[in-house]
């Protein structure tokens, strides 16, 4: 089941991984026919091992209501960004994490720190083969 946050942030914190200006700039277009950009990316250990957190933020993201095709179309584009996107540049980070967080939101936020005005989804995946699998937070 997705999260939403609601308007929220409420992930536990991290450390930044350093980002080039190039980076943060490059557009995505996703299934959706939304284009995200990556804000940050975060790494940590918590109890089950390292874990990257890359956080994406898309100008006109609405988040999810009940609606399962809306579900759907928002999955789909988490699922991109996590193969398509985070996947390639695991390889290049060191140790291969025991999880990918992927977040999306309609725009920057500071993590961590609570924003009311900020819409925001995430999942966590499990790198395996050149896939994400869904994992349950």
């Amino acid at each position: 089941m997705m999260r939403r946050v609601g308007r929220a942030v409420a992930l536990s914190a991290g450390l930044a991984l350093a980002q080039g200006a190039a980076a943060q700039e490059e557009a995505l277009p996703l299934p959706s026919g939304l284009v995200a950009r990556i804000q940050e990316v975060l790494t940590d250990r918590p109890g089950v091992g390292l874990t990257y957190r890359f956080r994406f933020v898309a100008d006109g993201f609405e988040g999810v209501s009940e609606e399962e095709a809306e579900l759907e179309t928002v999955l789909a584009d988490l699922i991109w960004l996590c193969e398509s996107y985070a996947l390639p540049r695991l390889a290049n980070t060191g140790p291969t994490p025991a999880q990918v967080v992927i977040s999306l939101a309609d725009r920057p936020s500071e993590f961590g720190v609570f924003d009311p005005t900020v819409i925001q989804v995430f999942e966590a995946y499990r790198p395996q083969d050149g896939a994400c699998i869904w994992e349950m937070f």
